[in-house]
């Protein structure tokens, strides 16, 4: 272990005083150039390693983080994310670190503007977003650059907004994957079945957009004849009408044997099989929340492919700490892993390793 360097050793090391020296490593007035230059020599001469998380409690102050995300149902990939988050928080409560949850309706951009300039009034020292349209969401970005706000973009990565980080999937990727893994148990499959539920013909997300737009990517280099049948379960309709729509899927396309769709809801789909006893259809879907792992574990969901939304929000928090608190370099893009789960292999996956 390196002994420790005292600040008296680096005040005799430079020939300055004591007095010095920590007006310089507190970035502190009233120290002449030769001095200043006496002292950053000794520093690097003695590889001095500052105690960022010592000084960062001795300045005893109080840091305001916000996160403003879509409103959302129990049981859904967000709701991991605040779990992540909060625990985050938790794991730094001596920094005083707040976190605060702001949430906008989906497909509302007057929702997101009205509910950025709530986080705005706070003066927080760090926001987390997810990013409704690029648009709406650069007229408050561009406000927290001119406030020196540093972000990080949560679930679509937008880079021209210049984000101090990005935690997420890289979905085209994703949805390349998801296709290819699909196709290696129906590559003799005619017709195929894709599941959305939107509103006013929108997805709720990009990340779905683009997952989709590598998943179709895939099956046109790959399998162009196979027939892709979209069927949506409408966002604004009550869940009792799904099974109807499902049923008269199933009933007039009797070939189809597989199912995926691109958000956290296969369980939708894979309840609905379990209800009507139907064994010979297989579903892929997004993410490990109770429902769809439910559904994993009873079989009728056959794959699940995770994107650690709790280690996405568990890292936002941590990110905007190391960076704000710490006054540390942090990576920009951080793509979270792609990992294929079945019955088999869901109870050693861990959504909190930290």
């Amino acid at each position: 272990m390196a002994a420790k360097i005292r600040i008296k050793d680096i005040a005799e090391r430079a020939g300055v005083s004591v007095g010095t020296v920590d007006r310089v490593l507190h970035n502190r007035p009233n120290v002449s150039k030769p001095a200043l230059q006496k002292v950053k020599q000794a520093l690097s001469d003695m590889n001095y390693q500052p105690n960022m998380y010592a000084s960062a409690l001795a300045y005893n102050r109080s840091y305001t983080f916000i996160c403003l995300m879509p409103d959302h149902a129990s049981e859904a990939y967000w709701e991991e994310i605040e779990t992540g988050a909060g625990k985050a928080c938790e794991a730094r409560r001596d920094f005083h670190i707040d976190l605060k949850f702001s949430f906008y309706k989906r497909f509302d951009p007057d929702s997101f503007r009205e509910e950025s300039q709530q986080c705005l009034q706070l003066n927080p020292d760090g926001v987390i977003v997810v990013p409704t349209d690029l648009e709406t969401t650069r007229q408050f970005t561009d406000q927290l650059h001119d406030n020196n706000i540093p972000f990080i973009l949560l679930d679509s990565y937008m880079p021209d907004l210049k984000p101090l980080s990005f935690f997420g999937q890289d979905s085209f990727q994703s949805g390349y994957f998801a296709a290819r893994m699909l196709m290696l148990i129906a590559h003799s499959e005619k017709e195929i079945m894709l599941m959305k539920q939107t509103r006013n013909g929108k997805v709720p997300s990009k990340q779905q957009d683009n997952r989709e737009v590598g998943f179709r990517h895939y099956m046109h280099d790959h399998f162009p004849s196979v027939i892709i049948h979209d069927v949506n379960l409408p966002l604004d309709e009550e869940r009792k009408s799904y099974s109807r729509i499902l049923e008269n899927f199933f009933v007039s396309h009797p070939k189809v044997h597989h199912c995926i769709t691109m958000s956290s809801k296969a369980h939708l789909v894979g309840d609905f099989l379990l209800k009507t006893n139907r064994r010979n259809v297989q579903i892929m879907g997004y993410d490990v929340v109770e429902k769809n792992a439910k559904c994993l574990r009873q079989g009728s969901i056959s794959f699940l492919i995770a994107q650690h939304a709790f280690m996405q929000g568990y890292h936002c928090v941590d990110t905007l700490f190391r960076a704000i608190v710490l006054k540390k370099k942090v990576r920009p893009v951080n793509y979270m892993p792609i990992e294929l789960l079945t019955r088999e292999n869901i109870d050693f996956y861990q959504r909190d390793m930290v």
